[in-house]
């Protein structure tokens, strides 16, 4: 218990497992609240001051599935070991923290989500913004990024999705920083510029840090510094796999706010089913590694044509030669390279770690065969990366059982034939019965006693047995061992050492295979680079692969990204409705260009605007990937930002109603939308009054077209917003034009035609989609007669005032500011003033005017 005691004062805020022979243990605290969350059994074990010590308790071989679940849950785990053999050890046997356990430095493949990255991400803050710095243990990466927002920060967050947070313990951080599951507070100055250089390094063993070209971003560095810091803290070892930085620029990237991620549904939904998303209908990648790489492509579209071009062609080189199949049959026996390596660096990899990566590695000539007639600049790159590992597979095939244990303690994990020494000693535990028949033989032929045995007891060992009546012929180079009523036995220095080998044999072997284990471990970490670029070289042509799989099971075409602005989509389709209906889908075209920025799309409830829009904006993203994309044809001119409001949705937590959520993400578009964005906005304005709603639809309108002047899919049942396609803008065209998705009735049904027309529409069929929503039929008959009175109605009577009447007036919330006007008349008694006064208190007000 002084152990124990020692080291959970080192760690009083994890949970501390340790290690009592074949049990990790918890006390205390600890007990209660691990028996709580792991659903196990809390007992009591000797006492402290009197009273009996709480204490629950896992088994050591199967404790990483209940690390998993507490991991799962946000928790902490400091593994605190026995240090040595217990069989050597003299009294207590050493124990020490070996390694912590957090959300966002798991390494265990037990413990991740094979297909999606884990990240520990550090953020400090500065006078000129936020520095990122976020690290994959699992993968071995290690990436670094500025930003200069708030907003930007919230994006970042959004698309990295980091399982823990490292930020400085100061007041004033964000509600989505402070109230993020797996925020952790740090000291301050942990997140320190200068001391975050000279930590980065000295663990790089660097000069200066320029080949990272990160010189220029103190607040990365000092995050940087913060977050390698930590994990030297919890993993208490050498970190090899982390063997360079990289950086990120937002001008690479196209931006998307969280809102942007959430009503697209790239790879979440509200209801939680990930397959009825973007990710679900284009992931068809093979590997693990294939599919975390697919994930980080779809959440960072990229800008750079260059880069952008060679997938293209890379893709379609695939399909002209029918390439992908051969690919990704092969790729069906590709391990995930990736996380062995980095346990490989660790030096926490498994036998069977060992024997996939032998496997994946003797698949890399056949992968280099495949590619080597293909004509792709990228393809060809990819597979330079692949013939350079022959000696490490050759090395793995040698060294490896063709099936070894799942544990090194086990034994029979390196392959007979590669090392001498470790095959005598398995011949001496396994086949110890024929050398004493041999020997058996030998010494009844030497010394002429027909009744010599060779036998063996556990108390003294092996023996040769002569009778009473025939001892006095025993050799005198036997020693005697034991004398019995009828026989005596006897020790030679042969079967001495015989004895010792094999009694040996067992521990010894296994001793010299967890050498053997130890040297392959060195000879891979020698590697470790080169097998690191094999591995993402792997991964991308997975996920090359999968686009050329997709593109030719779903009909996918190359776009064509142009200099040119503007966005041209022939028969564009929507790829996630498409792959989940049962009918066909309804392909409509989309035209935007200098002279065009802004569609205003009527149409009815259930008429597909949603998904007219959401499609474009896929398309765009699919194409910015690399990826083919659901059209007959895609023109797609510089685009910096894609930006949506779409959908309705309140925030409880933060107190903001559905209408505010609204206007929050409105005015986060109108401010950071330029000539080069894509904007989706849908309903703007329907959370308030019909005047409010009217007037606040028709002026962020006005402000997209006129102001922003960005590329925008405007959906809306306001018909008085069609007349602005209508208006002169400096006696030039407005640059909005009007299009409506129709529905035509047929008897009492409503048939949807899904096709996007030119023109408005001329109704919106809200009670006929209220019937089939499942309104009772008196509802919708109440509804309709009311309709009809109002449709007897002046429409000037119900949009706006007659003119000889006054407009109804609606009170603001604020009273409105008082002028210089209002505050002279306010100033003034009519009662109190004489003629004169009253002449210059006119004259007053008139210059006020």
């Amino acid at each position: 218990m002084k152990q124990f005691f020692a080291a959970k004062a080192d760690h009083p805020d994890l949970l501390l497992f340790f290690r009592m022979g074949d049990f990790y243990e918890l006390f205390y605290d600890d007990a209660r609240k691990a028996a709580r969350l792991l659903d196990i059994t809390l007992t009591q074990r000797g006492s402290s001051g009197g009273a009996p010590i709480p204490m629950a308790g896992v088994p050591a071989h199967a404790y990483e599935s209940y690390l998993a679940r507490l991991v799962a849950l946000g928790e902490s785990v400091a593994i605190c070991e026995q240090i040595g053999d217990p069989a050597l050890a003299k009294g207590l046997v050493e124990r020490k923290v070996v390694r912590i356990v957090t959300p966002g430095t798991v390494t265990d493949e037990a413990l991740l989500d094979e297909r999606r990255d884990t990240l520990l991400m550090a953020v400090s803050r500065g006078k000129r913004g936020f520095g990122l710095a976020w690290a994959d243990l699992a993968g071995g990466r290690f990436l670094v990024n500025e930003v200069d927002t708030e907003e930007q920060l919230e994006a970042e967050l959004a698309r990295l999705e980091p399982a823990e947070l490292l930020v400085p313990d100061e007041d004033s951080w964000p509600a989505f920083v402070q109230q993020r599951r797996g925020a952790r507070r740090r000291a301050p100055w942990l997140f320190d510029t200068d001391s975050g250089r000279r930590q980065l390094l000295a663990f790089f063993k660097l000069h200066d840090l320029t080949g990272f070209g990160i010189e220029d971003k103190p607040q990365a560095i000092a995050a940087a510094g913060a977050l390698l810091g930590y994990v030297e803290e919890t993993q208490k070892q050498q970190l090899p796999h982390l063997s360079a930085i990289s950086s990120e620029t937002s001008t690479d990237a196209i931006a998307m706010n969280a809102a942007t991620r959430r009503h697209l549904e790239l790879d979440t939904r509200v209801d939680g089913d990930t397959r009825h998303t973007l990710l679900g209908v284009l992931d068809s990648t093979v590997s693990p590694m294939g599919g975390r790489l697919l994930r980080r492509w779809l959440h960072r579209p990229l800008r750079t044509r260059g880069v952008l071009a060679r997938r293209h062609q890379a893709v379609a080189s695939l399909i002209h030669k029918g390439a992908e199949a051969d690919l990704r049959d092969a790729f069906r026996g590709l391990g995930d390279i990736e996380r062995i390596l980095t346990r490989v660096a660790l030096r926490s990899a498994r036998p069977r770690d060992f024997s996939t990566l032998r496997d994946s590695l003797a698949l890399l000539p056949q992968v280099a065969q495949i590619l080597a007639p293909l004509s792709s600049p990228r393809l060809a790159a990819l597979g330079s990366e692949l013939d350079r590992h022959g000696h490490t597979a050759e090395l793995l095939v040698r060294a490896i059982a063709p099936l070894p244990a799942l544990k090194l303690v086990d034994g029979g994990v390196i392959a007979d034939g590669f090392d001498i020494e470790l095959d005598e000693l398995r011949r001496l535990s396994t086949h110890a019965d024929q050398f004493l028949i041999d020997l058996e033989a030998r010494e009844r032929e030497t010394t002429g006693i027909n009744t010599l045995k060779v036998g063996y007891n556990r108390v003294h060992g092996y023996y040769i047995e002569i009778s009473k009546g025939q001892a006095d012929k025993a050799p005198v180079h036997y020693t005697r061992r034991q004398t019995l009523t009828n026989a005596e036995r006897y020790i030679t220095e042969e079967l001495k050492g015989f004895e010792d080998k094999v009694l040996s044999a067992r521990d010894k072997s296994l001793a010299r295979e967890k050498a053997l284990y130890e040297q392959l471990l060195d000879a891979l970490v020698v590697e470790l680079e080169p097998l690191k670029r094999c591995a993402a070289a792997l991964s991308e042509l997975d996920v090359l692969a999968g686009f050329a799989e997709r593109a030719q099971a779903l009909d996918w075409t190359c776009p064509e990204l142009r200099e040119e602005p503007g966005l041209v989509i022939e028969r564009g389709r929507h790829p996630v409705v498409e792959a989940v209906r049962d009918v066909p889908f309804e392909p409509n075209d989309l035209r935007l260009d200098p002279t065009r920025r802004m569609l205003v799309i009527t149409g009815p409830n259930m008429g597909g605007k949603s998904t007219y829009m959401r499609q474009n904006a896929l398309i765009v993203l699919l194409a910015h990937i690399g990826s083919f994309v659901p059209a007959a044809r895609a023109l797609i001119g510089p685009t910096d930002r894609i930006l949506t409001r779409i959908g309705a949705g309140d925030d409880l937590a933060k107190g903001q109603s559905t209408f505010m959520v609204e206007m929050a993400e409105t005015s986060y578009i109108l401010h950071h939308a330029t000539e080069q964005s894509l904007v989706l906005m849908d309903e703007i304005g329907r959370g308030t009054s019909t005047y409010d709603g009217l007037a606040l639809a028709d002026a962020v309108a006005r402000h997209l077209a006129q102001v922003n002047r960005c590329y925008t899919l405007f959906a809306t049942h306001y018909f008085e917003l069609t007349a602005l396609a209508d208006e002169a803008v400096d006696g030039g065209p407005s640059g909005i034009a009007n299009v409506h998705l129709d529905a035509v009735e047929h008897g009492d049904a409503l048939v949807f035609m899904h096709a996007v027309k030119d023109g408005p529409a001329n109704r919106s069929f809200g009670l006929q989609v209220a019937a089939l929503a499942g309104l009772p039929r008196q509802t919708v008959a109440n509804a309709r007669r009311r309709l009809a009175e109002l449709e007897t109605r002046s429409s000037q009577d119900i949009v706006r005032p007659q003119r000889d009447e006054p407009a109804p007036q609606q009170f603001g919330l604020f009273p409105p500011p008082a002028d210089d006007l209002s505050q002279a008349l306010q100033q003034i008694d009519p009662d109190e003033l004489t003629p004169k006064q009253a002449l210059e208190a006119l004259y007053r007000l008139k210059s006020l005017t």
